[in-house]
């Protein structure tokens, strides 16, 4: 589909103009249109998105039909936190893959979703990864959003962007956290020894993670978290950076005692959020998952009296 646009005043970064005139498209998909030659201004092609527009500017941007995927409704319980016309909140259990990718093309939460919504999700930024806003990892567990239409899925996008979607979550990590509370702020990008992990490194992305003790145990310190950016693997790869990886986590604690888990003790425990269309403050929490409590039942618990 093209669209065109022609400036009226000018002064605004050509990504934050376009997205603000074409509410369908995100900023970041503005991006990434740009770097791909679909969108020109004045008939010049790969600008960047800093660059300011000038009043008269013609813009044409060409937006690709999303690329259609082979992925099947799958008939998969849901353990269903909340639920309306435009979102659908859930309460993933661990081991579950969030979206098809190589090696996981049924079984995902997206199967599921497709069998639960009966397709209406949004297909929003190119390629159809329906309704996903934000995703956690395979074993990761707990809440998360997905989106039933594309006007939903841009406000929740921006919501996250601009940190006004509260995430907290728990996390069982290796070794005892000394300080009370504290926060972790150190950028993070790909490893360039593993691309599995995600690692904190000068040119990485900003990311900042906020921490506090809930329990001491003689191996390890069960933690309550919150969010101020979604980096991938962000509380993984922070943790692991203060020394302090989560215990089963098979990427970041490598040998370490997993307590039977197979994966990281990480479970994503409540979310709060302005609704988009009612404009009511959602807020959701959930219970500790029977894994969770399995693994700090294994563990000697420090009496601080």
């Amino acid at each position: 589909m093209i669209h065109k646009l022609e400036v009226i005043e000018g002064g605004m970064r050509v990504d934050a103009y376009i997205a603000s005139n074409l509410p369908e498209i995100s900023r970041s998909y503005v991006a990434s249109l740009m770097s791909s030659g679909n969108i020109t201004v004045e008939g010049v092609s790969k600008l960047k998105p800093s660059y300011k527009v000038v009043a008269g500017d013609k813009i044409t941007i060409d937006v690709p039909a999303p690329v259609e995927t082979d992925t099947k409704p799958q008939e998969i319980p849901l353990d269903i936190v909340y639920e309306d016309s435009d979102l659908i909140i859930i309460n993933k259990p661990q081991g579950m893959v969030v979206h098809p990718a190589c090696g996981h093309h049924e079984d995902t939460l997206v199967n599921a979703l497709l069998h639960h919504c009966e397709g209406n999700l949004s297909d929003i930024n190119g390629v159809i990864r329906p309704g996903i806003v934000h995703r956690i990892d395979k074993d990761t567990s707990g809440l998360m959003v997905a989106c039933k239409n594309n006007e939903t899925h841009q406000a929740l996008a921006e919501m996250l962007a601009n940190h006004e979607i509260i995430r907290q979550y728990r996390c069982i990590v290796h070794g005892i956290v000394g300080p009370d509370k504290g926060t972790v702020d150190a950028p993070i990008g790909r490893s360039s020894t593993d691309r599995r992990k995600m690692v904190v490194r000068e040119e990485g992305k900003p990311s900042i993670t906020h921490f506090e003790v809930v329990g001491r145990y003689k191996e390890a310190t069960d933690l309550s978290l919150l969010l101020e950016t979604g980096r991938t693997h962000q509380i993984r790869a922070h943790m692991t950076f203060i020394g302090h990886p989560p215990v089963g986590d098979p990427i970041y604690a490598g040998r370490r005692s997993s307590y039977g888990l197979k994966g990281q003790a990480l479970h994503s425990k409540s979310i709060s959020f302005i609704h988009p269309r009612t404009k009511e403050r959602l807020s959701f929490e959930v219970d500790l998952p029977d894994y969770y409590k399995e693994a700090l039942s294994k563990l000697t618990k420090i009496d601080l009296d």
